[in-house]
């Protein structure tokens, strides 16, 4: 990639021009779509180099890398598009280990016949939210396949980061007696792509919650030297996660039903669709494990950052062989919330 667009004869028609396989062919066409779009929009030092790689200098401490693949449909969804989303997963992804995201590459898989303004639009929301999130895309490498084999566009995300000395976090770190904490309301994700793909409305807007959480985790252990686990709670939502949890700590999980936050309008919508939001994807909460001592004091560290504002204490580890992750429902009642079997929403992130 080269620092200054090259000056073709005629530049790339973004407005009516669609993607073609001479893009992905390695020639002048695939050198003008680098430099009139994604160069341009994702401008950066490192990136400007035009190298096929990015070479820079980092911080002591533990290096922490995370790959991540999205393949969502729709492309566009409220509250997002596939391009802003790239980055939040996969900064979240980093954040969550207790590291510092500091860069992000970017796999562009290409159908011919993608409308190039979509694919402008896809790039510069993707751009925005790797300034916002201060955290820049690098590198990249773009192909095309042909019509009918790529369902538009698929971006295959890395992300790196450092986890400063002295922080440990992982999910074989939940203790018996740990408190969980969730960041916010569950299922808004899930629900606003469901709704646009079916065509639904709802009396309620309904939008994703698509965001980068680095800030608030580092505010978080930044204050807390307690916290055990974190993680987001994308595919299979909060259930699947947990049970994840559980199982690489070898503890069971007990949650309050009533304390767990969940938005009346996504509920409503669950119920319509037939979906449990416990199981419905996040993009922007996240998971909690905490020492019991600290749980209120990361309580109102998370509610003092815009992203954290409904947070809330839903429940606590146990010692249990069986690594169950089980619910007091809002009727007294105990109900088990097992491992997703399949797929309730596909193509969800």
């Amino acid at each position: 990639m080269s620092a200054e667009p090259k000056r073709f004869p005629v530049r790339l028609n973004v407005r009516k021009g669609f993607v073609d396989m001479s893009h992905g062919g390695g020639g002048r066409a695939m050198a003008q779509l680098i430099d009139e779009l994604f160069v341009r929009h994702f401008d950066n030092e490192l990136l400007a180099r035009g190298d096929d790689h990015a070479a820079f200098d980092v911080t002591a401490g533990r290096m922490v890398m995370s790959v991540d693949g999205h393949v969502i449909s729709p492309l566009f969804f409220p509250g997002g598009d596939i391009g802003s989303l790239a980055v939040h997963g996969t900064v979240n992804d980093v954040a969550v280990s207790g590291a510092r995201p500091l860069y992000l590459s970017a796999g562009f898989i290409l159908e011919e016949g993608f409308p190039l303004a979509d694919l402008e639009r896809i790039v510069v929301s993707m751009a925005a939210a790797a300034r916002e999130a201060q955290v820049p895309v690098v590198t990249g490498d773009t192909k095309v396949v042909e019509r009918g084999k790529g369902d538009g566009v698929f971006i295959t995300t890395t992300g790196i980061g450092v986890v400063p000395r002295g922080v440990e976090i992982a999910g074989s770190l939940a203790r018996p007696g740990d408190r969980v904490l969730v960041s916010g309301t569950l299922g808004d994700h899930g629900v606003a792509i469901m709704s646009s793909r079916e065509n639904l409305s709802f009396e309620t807007s309904i939008e994703s919650d698509s965001a980068a959480l680095h800030g608030l985790i580092a505010d978080m252990i930044g204050e807390v030297d307690s916290i055990h686990c974190l993680r987001d709670p994308t595919r299979g939502g909060l259930a699947t996660t947990l049970n994840e949890l559980a199982s690489q700590s070898g503890v069971g999980i007990r949650l309050d039903e009533d304390a767990i936050p969940v938005k009346p309008a996504v509920e409503a919508a669950c119920e319509l669709l037939g979906l449990d939001p416990l199981y419905v994807a996040n993009e922007g909460k996240l998971v909690c494990i905490v020492a019991a001592d600290d749980a209120e004091r990361t309580l109102e560290i998370m509610r003092n950052h815009p992203l954290g504002r409904g947070a809330a204490i839903i429940g606590e580890v146990v010692d249990d062989p069986h690594g169950f992750v089980q619910m007091q429902t809002s009727f007294g009642g105990n109900r088990v919330l097992d491992w997703l079997s399949g797929e309730q929403l596909p193509r969800i992130c």
